[in-house]
């Protein structure tokens, strides 16, 4: 069954927000080479939960799914990579 324009608009618009609700954090921590406020638990968790759903989307063989989680993967692994390379050099 194919979903109606409406939906796929709203699923779209979603998967735009998701992603690019990391890109202000990224930024912020870039600019500053600082990611002190930023929670390591949270992001382990977050990039966990990405992976899942990732995986979920393939399972399920929901293209739209695992090409958004992918790219919320990237994003939130971006932030976890900048939180253990700005936490080193500051230690």
């Amino acid at each position: 069954m194919a979903a109606s324009s409406a939906a796929v608009a709203v699923g779209v618009a979603a998967a735009l927000l998701s992603i690019t609700s990391f890109a202000p954090q990224m930024l912020k921590i870039w600019k500053e080479r600082d990611a002190s406020s930023v929670s390591l638990r949270t992001y382990l968790i977050t990039v966990t939960g990405f992976v899942c759903w990732t995986l979920y989307g393939v399972m399920i063989q929901a293209w739209p799914v695992v090409a958004s989680n992918l790219a919320c993967l990237a994003m939130s692994s971006g932030v976890l990579v900048m939180k253990w390379r700005f936490d080193r050099k500051a230690a």
